[in-house]
């Protein structure tokens, strides 16, 4: 039988478009540091480590190989997981199921991109197939929200300005977050001026490229009680991944994400997401895909997440507390993006988030993590079971 698992620390490294201050190692360093402190553990007592950043965007072979060494890592044992944009969602799991296994104390999660050495071996891939061989297959993240925002607009009745709206509210969290990349301070006129990148998915709508690491560490429950006074509970998580590429030239409004959350509502009898759910840290890489992905998590009926955004139900001290953190939007290492997620939703339940705290009490958080074009993660913490 599975041990009951807790996250017992969590850290992570101010996030920017670049930190010429440091290298790699020493980035990732930043957040092991935090997270052990966090903790009150030290590398001594981890047993287990999970590492995991999206090589392509490391422009680096084996980036690991040099980056452990520098925060105590080598002798541990351990596996490094890579899967694109749910990178840091596998690396999750992973550590969930090794800690859950009863065979260690403390596993420590570690997931890192330092986007500014390596951008472009990514970006100018196409998202890693030939573009002029599959040409029909909308590969680029940007022609693939793309398509799911064009599909949006047509079923849903909403404008472009919605999208704005939307955009600037995921915005007014991120500058409440000291932790986030952008802040903007930017307005619906300023979103619908910027450039149309491809149609109807403009500049601002788009993630930006960030160097920054995120890692917890989660130990089974008799541990995590002599660890920490503040434990949060690893629910349940699943894993859902479909061939998204092709699946999606087929259908742009497929997504995994509504079948994650189904599968793990119904194991864990949640039957009203709003009332069984305090915080929402979602994935979500364009400002438009957070309409979707609301009503994919069960906030709402489909094609209506746009007039909850209208009438202002959606924020950090709203009805709908959704990304309080500022999201995918404002901050995107994008191995790490998922653990930021699952740190950003276990702070809400600690009530250790500061400014961009959800004011009411949160006994339950949702988290994901997306990747390719169909491709999440599903985690759902508790603050007591």
């Amino acid at each position: 039988m599975a041990e009951r698992i807790a996250i017992t620390g969590v850290g992570q490294t101010y996030h920017k478009s670049k930190r010429k201050d440091v290298n790699a190692p020493e980035l990732v360093t930043e957040a092991v540091e935090a997270a052990l402190k966090d903790a009150q553990l030290t590398m001594k007592d981890i047993d287990f480590v999970v590492s995991g950043s999206f090589e392509m965007a490391d422009g680096q072979y084996l980036p690991d190989m040099w980056i452990l060494p520098e925060f105590g890592g080598v002798g541990k044992p351990g596996l490094k997981l890579q899967n694109a944009g749910t990178t840091g969602g596998v690396a999750a799991g992973a550590a969930f199921n090794y800690a859950a296994s009863g065979m260690f104390n403390n596993v420590l999660c570690v997931t890192w991109q330092k986007m500014d050495e390596g951008q472009g071996a990514f970006g100018r891939g196409g998202g890693g197939l030939s573009e002029y061989w599959q040409s029909q297959i909308p590969m680029s993240p940007i022609t693939n929200f793309a398509r799911r925002t064009f599909a949006y607009l047509h079923n849903s009745g909403c404008t472009e300005e919605h999208f704005a709206i939307t955009r600037v509210k995921q915005d007014q969290c991120a500058l409440k977050n000291p932790y986030a990349q952008l802040k903007l301070n930017t307005t619906v006129e300023k979103v619908m001026e910027s450039m149309a990148l491809v149609w109807p998915i403009r500049y601002l709508h788009m993630c930006p490229s960030t160097a920054g690491a995120a890692a917890f560490i989660v130990s089974p429950e008799n541990q995590a009680k002599k660890v920490t006074r503040k434990p949060v509970w690893v629910e349940d998580w699943f894993c859902a991944h479909v061939g998204g590429a092709f699946t999606m030239a087929e259908d742009p409004t497929l997504s995994t994400l509504r079948h994650g959350c189904e599968v793990v509502y119904k194991r864990n009898g949640i039957t009203n997401v709003l009332k069984d759910i305090q915080a929402f840290e979602v994935y979500e890489p364009c400002s438009p895909a957070e309409l979707r992905w609301m009503e994919e998590v069960g906030v709402c009926e489909d094609w209506t997440a746009w007039k909850l955004m209208e009438q202002g139900k959606v924020g950090i001290d709203k009805e709908i507390p959704f990304n309080p953190s500022g999201g995918v939007t404002a901050t995107n290492p994008i191995g790490a993006t998922p653990v930021i997620r699952i740190i950003e939703a276990a702070l809400q339940i600690r009530d250790d988030a500061g400014e961009h705290q959800v004011p009411q009490t949160v006994n339950r958080a949702l988290a994901t993590a997306y990747g390719g074009q169909g491709e999440n993660v599903i985690f759902l913490l508790r603050k007591s079971l």
